[in-house]
């Protein structure tokens, strides 16, 4: 039951984008499209999972062991900012296409604050489901990780396929371009708001 609760508070009931508003850049940024938007999802989705695990055995086994957890932030920027490069030169190798529909927003997912953000919350944050609170341990840190990754992705696919059809339909000149991104961003996140009992 407690697998549950994760999974379903990390997608919709806390969602990384919607709910804490972190990642908006990327999230804005790349869902004109819904190809670009997957593939963007796809990536975050691989960084967020592999940046978690990875801060969360540096956190315990060194950072901790050592009674250096002030150095917490930058050691995990340094390991995002490692796995983005990682990420860059494998799109750049198996899907040329991809690396370049993505552009300058791969990248961004090094300074993509939902990745650090899901990070430090791990290690930093108790979680309560119906219990007394409680520190994730790998398999739970990993697995809140990946749910509040398909979360993002979940939130950007539905916003690309959003963006795509408002660009068929006859927008009022005003509200071209950003200000119906924003107000469409609205809308999504007072639905997903529709979830907070759940969890």
């Amino acid at each position: 039951m407690e697998i549950l609760l994760i999974i379903v508070s990390a997608i919709f009931v806390n969602n990384i984008v919607l709910s804490q508003f972190l990642g908006i850049c990327p999230f804005l940024g790349v869902s004109n499209k819904l190809s670009t938007a997957s593939g963007m999802s796809a990536a975050v989705c691989f960084v967020i999972t592999l940046a978690t695990l990875v801060t969360y055995l540096i956190n315990k086994f060194l950072l901790v062991a050592f009674g250096l957890e002030f150095l917490q932030t930058i050691a995990f920027i340094l390991v995002i900012a490692a796995l983005v490069q990682m990420v860059e030169i494998v799109l750049k190798k198996m899907s040329p296409s991809l690396y370049q529909a993505l552009g300058i927003f791969l990248p961004l997912i090094t300074t993509n604050c939902a990745v650090l953000g899901v990070a430090i919350n791990v290690v930093t944050k108790e979680f309560t489901f119906g219990q007394p609170s409680h520190m994730l341990g790998l398999g739970e840190a990993v697995l809140y990780a990946f749910a509040t990754s398909l979360g993002y992705g979940l939130a950007m696919v539905l916003f690309a396929g959003l963006r795509e059809h408002l660009a068929l339909n006859s927008v009022p000149k005003s509200f071209k371009g950003v200000p119906i991104a924003l107000v469409t961003v609205g809308i999504l996140a007072m639905a997903f708001m529709g979830f907070s009992g759940i969890a």
